[in-house]
């Protein structure tokens, strides 16, 4: 018997989650990311994170409470398949070169794989908002939330926020 094909995400949902990440899953805004070609699993995990209460976002809360896991799969198979954000700003040649130096030395590339484009639950970091990813960065390093991987924490322990701006923007400038 032949697979039905998977069915697409609600065109409301879509409508609703470019509201804050943009057309075509890439943020206008530097403080969300950007969620167009995350891995399909990441993003599935988040969404049931957030839905489920383990992880608090409440804004995306108020969309995703009622979205059955068929949905959710639907979404996450709609912006994993997006194109790759483009990076924002100019390129600053000695942040980007430190930033690498420190990427190196904390094994960034052994979880998001080199070239940081993310695998099965491990998000992709190429492209991303460089503001979103520092604050991220430095809520790792301070304060892991719950819902969020604490494996985290350690590669970060001991970086100044010059060392975690420095990384952002390496991390920003990879990509397309």
């Amino acid at each position: 018997m032949a697979q039905s094909p998977a069915a697409a995400p609600n065109p409301a949902t879509v409508a609703a989650c470019a509201g804050c990440h943009g057309a075509g899953g890439q943020s206008p805004s530097p403080d969300i990311p950007s969620i167009a070609a995350q891995p399909r699993t990441f993003i599935e995990n988040q969404l049931v994170l957030i839905r489920e209460g383990l992880r608090d976002v409440p804004v995306m809360k108020a969309v995703m409470g009622g979205l059955t896991d068929p949905e959710i799969e639907a979404l996450a198979r709609h912006f994993s398949a997006l194109p790759a954000p483009k990076t924002a700003g100019a390129l600053q040649q000695d942040k980007a070169l430190a930033g690498a130096d420190l990427a190196q030395r904390a094994l960034c590339g052994t979880c998001h794989l080199p070239g940081y484009l993310g695998q099965n639950q491990v998000p992709r970091l190429a492209g991303q908002q460089e503001v979103y990813l520092l604050a991220t960065l430095k809520m790792y390093r301070d304060n892991p939330a719950p819902g969020r991987d604490t494996l985290m924490s350690a590669p970060l322990q001991g970086m100044k926020d010059t060392d975690l701006q420095n990384l952002a923007h390496h991390l920003a400038h990879q990509g397309p």
